[in-house]
């Protein structure tokens, strides 16, 4: 039986700006400025879309009307929602501030079918806070995912079991977990468009295009093969950040900045929950949309700024020395992983290790723990640009702080 439900608000940040704001209903808007934050159907429906320059939006819909964004609106209503779908199912796993798995096998005998779930869902989001949800009901999280899109907007899909494959199969690939624009573009380079056209690929084949792991886990969930089970809490086991740069020179006047910048809100994060990590890894994508990644992994936990800083630069020069050709990037990353969930710091003897100021018990190491835990205090009271580090104050900050804060909730 089909009973696991994937709710996903619709157009979120959008719709909530038409809810605030009665005279923007049925307008073209964008929450942002210099970059599109998020779109509304009437704005998607003109080709603008996430991430796109705000140049380039007014560029394919004139009119088109920017605001500047109400992010404690956002939280207070992406709580709510989740609350709605909570009073029907104690098995909620909620994945972002918009969207939510849940499982509502056992609790049919008190609300009916599942159908009938995401129906009094919808109908309570509805009335109670005015905004539209679109939800899909399979038998696996991926399914009921993809149904979910495929309902939007403002729609309901309920996938039946004996059907699912000829449901599945019929649908883009890009639907899929794991394929963005760069999957997708090697894929149709051999001619694979359609999620069923995946399924029937060899896997060696596919392997040699995406490889081994990723090939592996799309053709499972190709044929629906999906085990993961509705997780109500977890602890994150990385922590992460990363920024679209548009199209710039690959130069240290570009990266330095924003890598200290990223590090910085990854680290005040770690420090946060006091689960520094021990694998740094760096993202970049170049002008393509193809990315690499570095890593690196210490035999003591970091949460220090600056060191997480100095770590992601080197594996940055690291990766460009190994693609020389690369003149542009278009995004950088900063992951911290292998996360110490009970840490105690130890003070260390200077031995004159080449490391020794990235240690956390060194001299220099707790200079700078003590500098961070400093800011993170005037954060707490004053907010987060009430003191900043100076390396960042270069960073374009085409995205507002406080939407990066809502996206990265994952401690």
């Amino acid at each position: 039986m089909a009973t696991i439900l994937h709710a996903d608000l619709d157009a979120f940040y959008a719709s909530v700006e038409q809810l605030l704001d009665p005279t923007l209903r049925g307008k073209p808007i964008a929450v942002g400025g210099g970059v599109v934050l998020a779109a509304s159907y009437e704005a998607k429906a003109f080709g603008v879309g996430g991430g796109m320059s705000g140049w380039r939006a007014r560029e394919l819909c004139p009119q088109l009307i920017f605001v500047g964004g109400h992010f404690k609106q956002y939280q207070r209503l992406g709580d709510a929602a989740i609350g709605v779908i909570s009073d029907f199912t104690p098995l909620v796993e909620r994945i972002s501030i918009d969207e939510a798995f849940a499982d509502v096998a056992g609790c049919t005998h008190l609300f009916g079918l599942p159908a009938d779930i995401a129906n009094a869902i919808r109908r309570r989001v509805r009335s109670e806070l005015g905004l539209p949800i679109s939800i899909g009901v399979a038998r696996t999280k991926h399914l009921a995912k993809i149904a979910s899109q495929v309902a939007k907007p403002d729609g309901l899909i309920v996938v039946d079991p004996a059907t699912e494959l000829g449901f599945l199969h019929d649908l883009p690939v890009e639907l899929m977990w794991g394929v963005g624009p760069a999957t997708k573009a090697r894929l149709a380079e051999i001619g694979i468009h359609t999620i069923g056209e995946l399924a029937k690929m060899p896997g060696w084949s596919l392997q040699r295009v995406v490889g081994r792991a990723a090939g592996e886990k799309l053709t499972a969930l190709a044929w629906n093969r999906d085990r993961r089970e509705i997780k109500t809490y977890h602890r994150a086991q990385s922590a992460g950040a990363q920024s679209a740069l548009g199209r710039k020179p690959a130069e240290e006047r570009i990266f330095r900045p924003t890598l200290r910048y990223l590090a910085d809100r990854v680290a005040t994060r770690l420090r946060a929950k006091s689960r520094p990590g021990r694998t740094v890894t760096v993202r970049i994508r170049f002008a393509d949309l193809r990315s690499v990644t570095r890593s690196i992994t210490f035999d003591t936990p970091i949460s220090a700024t600056a060191s997480l800083a100095e770590v992601a630069e080197e594996l940055v020069r690291l990766a460009f020395v190994d693609h020389p050709e690369e003149r542009i990037i278009s995004l950088l990353g900063i992951s911290v992983s292998h996360l110490e969930r009970h840490w105690d710091l130890q003070l260390e003897l200077p031995l004159g290790l080449d490391d020794e100021k990235r240690r956390p018990g060194s001299k220099r190491g707790v200079a700078r723990w003590m500098a961070d835990r400093a800011v993170d205090k005037i954060r707490d009271r004053f907010g987060w640009q009430a003191v900043e580090y100076g390396s960042a104050l270069e960073f374009s900050r085409s995205v507002p702080d406080e939407f990066r804060e809502l996206a990265e909730k994952d401690l």
